[in-house]
């Protein structure tokens, strides 16, 4: 495998992640924006806890207006939570909130089995089983602890 194949490989593991999370409350269209940016703020709200917009813009390399409207899917998700930033009362600072929302209980607890059968155009258990197998010790190897 060379890099461009990497990187492929990478965009077809996004759209099959994305392919396998269930829908948001109120449809898609109830907010601008995809779920991955909503993902790739919410991972960088997890690395920085009490983080201002303006500061996970520039660490996404997302618009601000992207990353608030994320923050504002997250919050009413009950994902995150904003407080005050005590050193500059103009800005909000945003974190995981203490305990998962259902939201996030529901994603974490979504299989990938579909999606899998989908991309790959079958139903075979033995194949879907051996990718599943595969995709985990990547992960293992590649993620942060689990």
């Amino acid at each position: 495998m060379n890099g461009v194949q990497l990187f492929l490989l990478g965009r077809a593991l996004m759209k099959i992640g994305e392919d396998a999370l269930p829908e948001p409350p109120g449809g898609s269209g109830r907010y601008a924006g995809s779920t991955r940016m909503v993902l790739i703020v919410a991972t960088d709200i997890a690395e920085h806890p009490d983080s201002a917009v303006g500061e996970i813009a520039a660490r996404t390399g997302l618009p601000q207006s992207q990353v608030s409207t994320a923050i504002s899917r997250l919050k009413e998700a009950g994902t995150v939570v904003t407080t005050t930033d005590p050193t500059d009362r103009r800005r909000a600072l945003v974190t995981q909130a203490p305990t998962a929302s259902d939201r996030l209980t529901e994603v974490r607890a979504t299989s990938i089995v579909p999606a899998l059968t989908e991309a790959l155009g079958t139903d075979d258990p033995a194949r879907i089983a051996k990718l599943t197998a595969a995709l985990d010790q990547l992960a293992d190897a590649l993620l942060p602890a689990r």
